[in-house]
């Protein structure tokens, strides 16, 4: 029975292949999340118009569209929330095992740009000392601002 279905998997195009594939397996939004820093360590963070009280501040975060790579969601997501231009550089973390999402995060710098809100999404945004972030900080988002806590 196997060998009858690897042998019409392969006689299948690349394409049918890949349709089934994706027609078979679940499909994941991807949330990416940028720490953007400035020249003097600071980090930028919103407060997001759409998150629970308690989480009112943030980085800037939003959803892989189909065909970008996610250092460009980085890239897109701080400008349209922000107008800034920034520049992503290593991955900070890549987590799945949610139902339906996995996320991803990246340091950015600040290249440039005036700030200015998207009223539909940020209600304000500042920048913040990385040892003192406001009290309503994502936790998720405090984490990885501060990296892994040292060893001794």
């Amino acid at each position: 029975m196997y060998a009858l279905l690897a042998r019409l998997w392969k006689a299948l195009s690349a394409r049918a292949q890949w349709r089934i594939a994706w027609l078979r397996h679940p499909t994941f939004m991807v949330g990416v999340t940028g720490v953007v820093r400035d020249a003097d360590g600071r980090v930028l963070l919103l407060r997001h118009r759409l998150w629970p009280e308690g989480r009112a501040w943030g980085l800037p975060t939003g959803y892989a569209e189909r065909g970008e790579t996610f250092e460009e969601t980085v890239v897109r997501e701080v400008r349209e929330e922000t107008s800034l231009d920034v520049r992503t550089g290593r991955l900070l973390r890549l987590r799945s095992g949610y139902r339906l999402r996995a996320e991803v995060a990246y340091e950015a710098e600040l290249l440039g740009g005036t700030l200015r809100l998207d009223p539909r999404e940020i209600l304000d945004a500042a920048w913040f000392s990385p040892t003192n972030l406001p009290e309503t900080t994502m936790p998720s988002h405090r984490a990885l601002i501060l990296g892994p806590p040292e060893e001794p």
